[in-house]
């Protein structure tokens, strides 16, 4: 415990030189060059999201694919014009390094395998996006920012909320304080799974189960909403079905203690729809639910204000944002350490349920 609380400050004081809040390139000094991004693993979201969203952006197009599974190269190449040269597996991806075509290598494959794999991408001296959450541990994570460092390559963690108008009306408000000092955060997610598929998501070592999936949204929400670190967490598990939820947890219950006196709750459930982020304020209240979806993000304010900004396509909206800051050479939105904090967290929550007792955090 001492080597973690140990690990837990140290975290934390690199994170205080590196600030929380993105700072918006999406729209400005923009360049003619796009950049040329290859994706590594086809599953769900490279397939569905990704990969059409590519189709979108001004400044970064498809241009390269990794995979294991071979029947799938035709169907890519076909459909976005992908020339043989520039499709790997992932024996021959190092290959990459000599490929004027490939830019920046996003790794879209289950958290087990994020380390392996981007530490990997940063060794052919391509920029390195990385899928959200960032990697199992914070050993991991380290890995990779260090892997990043020495091979002089930006590299950014796929979390597109902070790419979305309505999230960074939220944002700038933890400096502005519209509504007077937050006192209390809510940030909750939920789905009413009754027959969960058994996915790599639901293995403890690949994907480590809803906490690691959709519990790091409420965690950074908490973060970016606040401007601030935590100190202290309690967390438990329920879990109501482990005949269903046998590696992993149903239900996550985590409360976080903020500086300057703010409580956070969260949660994690596979048990009922939920999706809120809800700031309790001094002088009122804000909240945006959905506040994690692929689209209709929107809210309100308890002195009428509408959070209702609309944009077309949030991962398009994301890798642009990140493809500027690689062709401005400015910081991107959600770097490495951003992620790895909330790894700290989650590592802090597994600690303090496991235990049953409160994890000091600094």
């Amino acid at each position: 415990m001492a080597e973690r609380r140990t690990f837990l400050k140290q975290a934390s004081l690199l994170l205080g030189s590196t600030a929380i809040f993105p700072q918006t390139v999406f729209g400005c000094n923009r360049s003619s060059k796009k950049l040329g991004i290859c994706l590594v693993g086809l599953g769900n979201y490279s397939e569905n999201l990704l990969a059409p969203a590519l189709q979108l952006t001004q400044h970064c197009e498809l241009r390269g694919i990794v995979t294991g599974s071979p029947e799938k190269i035709p169907i890519w190449q076909k459909r976005y014009g992908i020339p043989d040269k520039n499709v790997y597996d992932y024996e021959t991806m190092g290959g990459i390094a000599n490929n004027s075509d490939i830019d920046v290598i996003y790794i879209v494959l289950p958290t087990g395998l994020h380390a392996k794999y981007a530490i990997k991408a940063a060794e052919t001296g391509k920029h390195v996006w990385c899928e959200k959450p960032m990697a199992k541990t914070v050993k991991e994570c380290r890995a990779i920012i260090d892997a990043c460092k020495k091979n002089k390559v930006k590299l950014a963690i796929g979390y597109r909320m902070q790419h979305e108008p309505n999230t960074q009306k939220v944002i700038s408000w933890a400096k502005t304080r519209p509504y007077g000092q937050i006192q209390k955060i809510q940030a909750e997610v939920g789905f009413n799974i009754r027959n969960p598929a058994d996915t790599w998501r639901m293995k403890k070592d690949m994907g480590g189960g809803l906490l690691y999936d959709v519990g790091v949204y409420a965690i950074n929400a908490m973060r970016y909403t606040t401007g601030l670190e935590p100190t202290s967490v309690l967390a438990r598990y329920e879990n109501t079905r482990p005949e269903v939820y046998k590696e992993v947890p149903e239900t996550t219950i985590f409360d976080f203690q903020f500086p300057k006196g703010i409580q956070a709750h969260g949660r994690t459930t596979g048990r009922e729809n939920r999706n809120i982020l809800r700031a309790e304020c001094e002088h009122g209240w804000y909240q945006l639910s959905p506040f994690q979806a692929y689209s209709g993000v929107q809210g309100k304010a308890s002195d009428g204000l509408l959070l209702n900004t609309y944009i077309e396509n949030q991962q398009a909206r994301q890798m642009d944002d990140d493809a500027l800051a690689i062709l401005d050479d400015a910081p991107v939105m959600v770097p490495g350490e951003n992620g790895m904090q909330d790894i700290v967290l989650i590592e802090a929550i597994i600690a303090s349920a496991e235990t049953g007792r409160t994890i000091q955090i600094s």
